[in-house]
């Protein structure tokens, strides 16, 4: 027989049934989805240093352990988020013609970086806390992964004997990008289609130059 506890009110309180045990979570891409969006989330408004598995997890409503299951620390958790939404917010255009790619793909850039969602992570990932070694790997990691989804843009245009034999796509897209940074991070000067119509005309002139091929 159950016990049973009367209170003051005459209520009958059951101490011996405890509260069911909370319903399984969900796995899958949904989960993981709301991980790494949580993780950008918390590494726009906390920035790295002060962000935290236990807090990634509280803000996508799962529990830490299931943070842990996929990913096996912080380091792992934020090169992924940010891998993912830079892969996401930068598609690779492919219009049929080297001038016009590299135009748009400058364009996708500084949009990109403009955005209110990534002005948190490209604070994150510059500021002081970019100088820890964690943070300079996820930068470096981020960066290697655009080069090579980029690649076959560069490549495409060698195909169709706009560019050279032996374009380099790296240096190429390293070459296109500078410009872009050292006005965001150096100059601290405005962004915009301008910017980046620029940054590709430089890229473009020097790419046809030969300036790109691989030594």
């Amino acid at each position: 027989m159950n016990a049973q506890n009367t209170d003051r009110t005459g209520r009958k309180d059951r101490t011996d049934h405890p509260e069911p045990p909370p319903a399984r979570q969900a796995r899958g891409p949904k989960v993981q989805a709301a991980v790494l969006a949580a993780a950008r989330q918390e590494l726009a408004e906390a920035g790295y240093a002060a962000l935290t598995v236990e807090n990634v997890a509280r803000r996508a409503g799962v529990h830490k352990t299931t943070v842990y299951r996929r990913w096996k620390d912080r380091e792992t958790l934020v090169t992924e988020a940010l891998t993912e939404h830079l892969a996401a917010s930068i598609l690779i255009p492919d219009t049929g013609a080297f001038e016009s790619d590299l135009r748009e793909l400058a364009r996708r850039m500084v949009r990109s970086i403009t955005s209110v969602d990534e002005q948190g992570v490209t604070a994150a990932l510059y500021s002081d806390a970019g100088r820890l070694p964690e943070i300079a790997a996820v930068r470096q990691g981020l960066f290697a992964d655009r080069f090579r989804r980029a690649a076959p843009l560069v490549e495409r245009a060698v195909d169709r004997g706009e560019l050279p034999e032996g374009t380099d796509p790296a240096l190429l897209l390293k070459s296109l990008i500078a410009p872009v940074y050292l006005r965001l991070l150096v100059l601290s000067e405005p962004l915009d289609d301008a910017v980046a119509d620029h940054a590709a005309d430089i890229t473009l002139a020097a790419a046809r130059a030969g300036l790109f091929r691989r030594t």
